[in-house]
């Protein structure tokens, strides 16, 4: 019999979980703040129940998507969350971009009820949602991660056992500041090639394919190119993720200069009203 499994969050990448989830035939009950944005899944299956406890009560596996650490501390440990209706051999697994901190919080509470847990953010933006291909980065222990893996191999196709609690915050981090640059470089790249008068779609054709390519080159530039800063990620959530890392590197007395300016470009693109747009609108930082 299939794991029933709890989903809370329903953004732009939950939602598209949910439906693979339902897809490959799990029972999926849920829960998110506003009830009419989860109508749709409603309709299509899924189950709602009204609070995080009741999901936890009602199922085997709860997966978090939630937006901030405050979000996922709120989830996890009010009076109605889901450690609330925890029970025993009960698995949570927070696929949120949080803090190495939280997961390990979460991680030593889920120990004391006899219940497992696991940090597995994941990248691959809405694209990688929708199509089931997201990267998987997981922490906590090996147990549980087998356990669950069949449910992993539902959301994603590069599913990796990083370690104790936290490392799969901490490898998510590593994601973020590798994108945090490169999307400087891929869009300084479009900038210039526009000065230069080049056709763009001619110019990425030609290096895309080389060893200037990426993931944000390939699946992000072309949507600059037809003016769509729709997100796949939001502004203000690379924002919030950008200042985790830099936390992170302070404690560990590193500098990391190419994130900080990042941060400063999107932190200036959020003041002028882009946080609840794409990463791809960093191109208006020189519009």
């Amino acid at each position: 019999m299939e794991k029933k499994i709890g989903f809370i969050g329903i953004g732009v990448m939950g939602k598209a979980m949910v439906r693979n989830l339902m897809k490959n035939g799990y029972p999926v009950f849920i829960y998110t703040r506003t009830k009419e944005k989860a109508e749709d899944l409603l309709s299509e299956g899924a189950h709602w129940k009204a609070s995080p406890k009741e999901v936890a009560e009602e199922t085997d596996v709860i997966i978090t998507m939630v937006g901030y650490p405050h979000d996922v501390e709120s989830v996890y440990f009010d009076d109605n969350g889901i450690f609330a209706g925890a029970g025993k051999g009960k698995i949570v697994i927070d696929m949120t971009t949080s803090t190495p901190t939280m997961a390990k919080k979460i991680f030593e509470e889920a120990e004391k009820l006899g219940m497992d847990a696991l940090d597995a953010p994941v990248s691959g933006g809405d694209i990688g949602a929708k199509n089931g291909t997201l990267s998987i980065m997981a922490g906590g222990t090996e147990e549980a991660f087998n356990e669950v893996r069949p449910i992993f191999a539902v959301l994603g196709n590069n599913i990796v056992f990083q370690g104790e609690a936290g490392a799969g915050q901490h490898t998510k981090m590593c994601n973020q500041i590798a994108i945090a640059s490169n999307m400087i470089g891929v869009t300084e790249a479009l900038v210039y090639a526009q000065k230069a008068g080049l056709d763009p779609e001619k110019m990425l054709s030609s290096i895309s394919t080389g060893a200037a390519g990426s993931w944000s080159m390939s699946n992000l530039i072309p949507r600059v190119l037809k003016d769509d800063f729709s997100p796949g990620f939001f502004i203000k959530h690379f924002i919030k993720d950008m200042g985790i890392a830099l936390d992170e590197a302070k404690k560990m007395g590193l500098e990391l200069p190419g994130l900080a300016l990042a941060e400063k470009m999107y932190k200036t693109l959020a003041e002028k009203g882009e946080e609840d747009s794409g990463t791809q609108a960093l191109i208006k930082y020189w519009r």
